[in-house]
């Protein structure tokens, strides 16, 4: 399904040519079919591998989190020189300490445990959301790959309908020349050739921008595009079926139901703040002290060290704490309605694919026969024009129909795999898995897993 919109993980974690078919490579090969296009646009779409990286920036919060419950160690050293003189003296003191100390937060309003739930439920939205948006990309790339066989084919449509036509003027001008037609016929005939001279410009500039816009989402130049099939084996036997599916299944949806657990803990987290708060250090040192000339006064390094513990009651802090937890309870009632709001879009959003793809059906079927029809009936208006019992006229229109007939066949056949991949995608069903997409599939938690608990290091889990 395109675009039902997921937030994101701050505040709501919840977006081809015609003409000369050019000879593939071995690397563009397995574009020439639909499910080489989705595994083209699975590894290489720009917009999904930024989202990829979207989620494992969230994946790190969760370690961010988790450092409430860990010590911090600092060092320090600290070096000092005086220069002291007076009536009949001078005398110079250096004085010099290192040391280190420990911190360990012991309680801290439970502020720690709800910071980590709700970088875990972040983490779970932010991976539907991922889902949701490679769902999306899938189905971009089908209607892309889709757009380009029809833009194509209604060039060539195009193509052939000013071959006719300008057959048709030449031959109203034969006759007219021998006396058989009027200038009218030749004057209709130009006319309809010329109309079609600017519609094949048209069908090949939207072929071509079909062809970008395949490039943008496929990542690839289309080229030859083998005909693809509709998706009718993979949907339910109902629309209600298909809505319920949606309901309890789409990425979208479960992406703002984890959304709304990261509020509450967060409200929690945020009410732990008027909590009291306990805190241990330990720390040691070494002094240093040196003084000039000697003997001046005592010189010798000494050691110290310390234990401690702080217990912190919060009484008033300005009214920010108050309204912090008032504001986190307010975003938690706005993520349980765009659970809602998710829920109605994906219902929206499968009854419309849905009333698409039953019409598209009875479209290839009903044209299938205009096309037959309008055919034989030019056929006859041009045998009838040869006798003298139809004008030129009669068989432009006929010819008019023809070719709108198949232009409106090609659209037809169109729809209907778009739709049936619309229906997929609505119902959060579009995966590589079910489409069988020979593609190594993403799997965001080996990041997660990877960099869940660590304490320490820069580099990431790819070396960088």
């Amino acid at each position: 399904m395109r675009d039902i919109p997921v937030p994101s993980v701050s505040k709501t974690l919840f977006a081809a040519v015609l003409v000369s078919a050019t000879a593939l490579s071995p690397l563009t090969a397995s574009a020439e079919t639909i499910i080489g296009a989705l595994a083209k646009a699975y590894q290489y779409n720009s917009t999904l591998n930024s989202s990829r990286a979207g989620v494992r920036v969230t994946d790190e919060g969760v370690a961010i989190a988790k450092s409430g419950w860990r010590p911090t160690i600092n060092g320090s050293v600290d070096g000092n020189y005086r220069n002291t003189r007076g009536s009949g003296f001078s005398q110079r003191t250096t004085t010099g300490s290192v040391g280190i100390v420990i911190n360990q937060s012991l309680f801290d309003g439970f502020q720690t445990r709800n910071n980590v739930a709700a970088a875990e439920s972040q983490v779970k939205a932010s991976v539907e959301s991922l889902r949701n948006t490679e769902e999306n990309t899938l189905f971009s790339a089908a209607t892309a790959y889709m757009d380009v066989i029809r833009d194509r084919q209604i060039a060539v449509l195009t193509e052939q309908n000013l071959q006719f036509l300008t057959e048709q003027a030449r031959a109203a001008r034969s006759r007219f020349e021998v006396g058989e037609g009027t200038r009218t016929d030749v004057a209709q005939a130009d006319a309809s050739r010329a109309s079609a001279v600017a519609s094949l410009s048209a069908a090949r500039a939207q072929a071509l921008a079909s062809a970008a816009t395949y490039h943008q989402v496929v990542g690839d130049e289309p080229g030859k595009l083998k005909p693809a099939s509709p998706l009718g084996k993979l949907l339910p036997s109902s629309l209600d079926a298909a809505i319920a599916i949606g309901a309890n299944e789409h990425p979208a949806i479960l992406a703002t139901q984890h959304l709304v657990d990261a509020a509450a803990f967060s409200v929690k987290s945020a009410e732990g703040a008027l909590l009291p708060q306990l805190s241990a250090s330990a720390g040691i040192s070494e002094d240093y002290l040196h003084n000039s000339p000697p003997g001046s006064s005592p010189n010798g390094n000494s050691t110290s060290a310390n234990i401690g513990a702080t217990l912190t009651i919060p009484i008033y802090s300005g009214g920010r704490t108050p309204a912090v937890v008032r504001q986190s309870k307010e975003s938690l009632g706005q993520a349980r309605i765009q659970v809602d709001v998710s829920r109605d879009q994906v219902r929206q959003a499968v009854a419309t694919a849905w009333s698409q793809y039953t019409a598209a059906q009875q479209s290839v079927s009903a044209n299938k026969q205009v096309i037959d029809a309008a055919q034989l009936a030019l056929n006859g208006v041009i045998e009838e024009r040869n006798v003298g019992q139809r004008t030129t006229l009669d068989v432009l229109n006929a010819q008019a129909a023809v070719i709108t007939a198949k232009i409106n066949q090609a659209n037809s056949e169109h729809d209907v795999v778009v739709a049936s991949y619309a229906i997929l995608s609505a119902m959060g069903r579009l995966s590589v898995d079910r489409l069988g997409v020979p593609v190594t599939k993403y799997k965001p938690e080996e990041h997660y897993n990877a960099v869940k608990d660590k304490w320490f290091g820069l580099r990431t889990p790819d070396g960088r």
